[in-house]
């Protein structure tokens, strides 16, 4: 009778898991998408200041990389196959394949990047978690700002400069605020998402 109290328990707590992690996942698809309607086209550059990122590197800290880089992913999907979620209510397979798409590709490993560097200390402090963050804003400006170079064939330094260099002031200020979110919110977060799973 014990052991099948315990394995229905068990059972309890393992769906009562999967659906948090989809609740967490789906949530940070709405966000991501929220974050693309909040856009400020640049007159010098195609590429917008937008608050996606934000939710991104918040995503691979509160869901973990797993579960960060699924809500990123998912978020593409659902762009690509027609909803109007990306920047400027744009969808299907364009932007992919637009100037910003090596943005959007970024989205995708960031997390898996933040999740796993955070996770590398049992205790994150408040530094570690900015350096985490910061680390995953610089890679998904590299990535974006090496596509921009090749799609509108952009020199080294121009390109520098239109895809990376005009966003750090306002990147500095998500990672600060995201980790100041993450900070207040890491016990449940861990709790819920990432303990005893994979990350």
């Amino acid at each position: 009778m014990s052991n099948t109290i315990a394995a229905a328990l068990n059972k309890d707590v393992v769906k009562s898991k999967a659906i948090c992690n989809v609740i967490g996942v789906l949530s940070f698809i709405i966000l991501t998408a929220i974050g693309a309607y909040v856009r400020i086209p640049l007159p010098f550059t195609p590429v917008p200041i937008t608050l996606q990122t934000f939710f991104v590197i918040l995503s691979g800290a509160i869901l973990g990389s797993r579960l960060g880089f699924c809500s990123q992913a998912g978020y593409l999907a659902l762009g690509a196959s027609g909803l109007p979620i990306f920047q400027n209510y744009a969808s299907g397979l364009a932007p992919l394949a637009g100037p910003t798409a090596g943005y959007l590709v970024g989205f995708t490993i960031t997390p898996l990047i933040i999740g796993k560097l955070i996770s590398f200390k049992k205790e994150s402090t408040f530094s570690w978690v900015v350096f985490a963050m910061a680390v995953g804003s610089i890679f998904i400006l590299l990535s974006g700002t090496a596509y921009l170079m090749n799609f509108i064939h952009l020199g080294f330094k121009k390109g520098l400069m239109l895809g990376t260099l005009c966003f750090i002031p306002g990147d500095f200020v998500k990672t600060i605020s995201a980790a100041l979110i993450y900070k207040t919110l890491h016990k449940k977060a861990i709790r819920i998402f990432r303990l005893n799973s994979s990350n």
